[in-house]
């Protein structure tokens, strides 16, 4: 292994961060970033607007089809159940920390979310979830609050800062927040702001502990309220066309934030002559904006055919699916999610970055990030 020269570089994964989160937040710091800095683009997440997919997406500078993670969880026909996506040998690619460690390069990923540890701990020098730290985390930095909270993501950033401050052999940080509280309060809300400013007080503070260091920001969705959510399965099954299958791809672990609803859903059929009979069913609902075949999907959206069902079904920006105990259900006035078509305009920056960067155009999706760095 060739040890190279490199700058050091904080890559800022947003979770939970869209446009309109940005815009309303009134964040100082980044927003001089954006004015002074290398590159500002407003860009498009990864289909499905959800955490998992999009995380990975970044992390590896590739499409879905490429690195194998398709949402957050997929559909094992096997079982005859869906599975979590964290596991890491299902990635196909290399993930930046791994092209890192080709290069000599160290690397450190925060995370607030243990299953993002999961999935990247391959290749890096200090894997830390808030979520759940290891003991000599906690005696350092003191214990974190709890996944569901604003206080995990200070806690986080504040570790960013310190390693800075104190590891400079760490050539790549990766801080990956939760966006329990995107979930929690609408973008205008005193909380979300709060929230924002604390971080991007942090983010100022480690600008100025690491003043050769680059800093570079994307998010993986936006977040938007919503107002009703159907279980595909039950509305199916009660207009007398049973399915296989039905699945949410926002299924995680952390169900207080969504409950498993998701702005797009994925179907597999009982027989190939369903079909048309169950697309008719589906796009007569109230907030269906479109069914599609899954190849179709697949090819627009560049991910894996296999992974994603027989029909693809868009809802709008009002609109959820996921398992419930009734076909719909009306969802409360703070119901705020993501995972369909509407949530995927997001800020990327990048600010202090000292070598050329890519061709005029190079970046149009969040992805477009790390595309570029640690290739030969």
């Amino acid at each position: 292994m060739v040890v190279q020269q490199f700058q050091r570089l904080v890559i800022g994964m947003m979770d939970g961060m869209g446009m309109p989160v940005y815009r309303a937040s009134g964040m100082p710091v980044m927003n001089r970033m954006e004015r002074e800095g290398n590159l500002f683009r407003t860009v498009r997440g990864i289909f499905p607007s959800v955490t998992n997919v999009n995380n990975v997406s970044i992390a590896c500078g590739s499409w879905p089809a490429e690195h194998g993670i398709t949402a957050n969880s997929y559909f094992d026909p096997e079982l005859g159940q869906a599975v979590y996506m964290n596991d890491a040998r299902l990635i196909r690619v290399k993930t930046i920390f791994q092209r890192a460690a080709e290069w000599g390069i160290k690397s450190a990923l925060l995370t607030s979310k243990k299953k993002t540890a999961e999935l990247f701990r391959s290749g890096t020098e200090i894997c830390l979830a808030a979520e759940a730290p290891d003991a000599a985390f906690v005696e350092k930095y003191g214990q974190p609050a709890e996944i569901y909270s604003r206080e995990i993501n200070y806690w986080l950033w504040d570790v960013a800062v310190d390693l800075l401050k104190t590891r400079p052999d760490i050539g790549l940080i990766y801080v990956h927040i939760t966006d329990y509280p995107m979930h929690a309060w609408h973008e205008t809300s005193p909380q979300s702001i709060e929230h924002l400013a604390e971080i991007d007080r942090r983010i100022g503070i480690a600008a100025e502990a690491a003043p050769d260091a680059a800093f570079l920001f994307t998010a993986d969705h936006g977040m938007n309220n919503k107002k009703r959510s159907y279980d595909l399965e039950k509305v199916c099954g009660n207009a007398g066309c049973p399915v296989r299958f039905v699945l949410s791809p926002e299924r995680d672990y952390y169900v207080v934030h969504h409950r498993n609803f998701t702005g797009c859903s994925w179907i597999w059929l009982e027989k190939e002559s369903d079909r048309e009979k169950v697309r008719k069913i589906i796009t007569g609902l109230k907030g269906v904006e479109q069914v599609m075949d899954s190849r179709a999907a697949a090819e627009e959206f560049h991910t894996d055919a296999s992974r994603i069902g027989d029909l693809v079904v868009f809802g709008d920006r009002d609109t959820m699916f996921g398992e419930m105990d009734q076909p719909m259900e009306e969802l409360s006035d703070t119901y705020r999610a993501h995972g369909s078509m509407h949530e995927m305009e997001l800020p990327l920056i990048i600010y202090n970055y000292h070598d050329p960067l890519p061709r005029q155009g190079f970046f149009n999706n969040n992805r477009d990030l790390t595309r570029f760095l640690f290739r030969v």
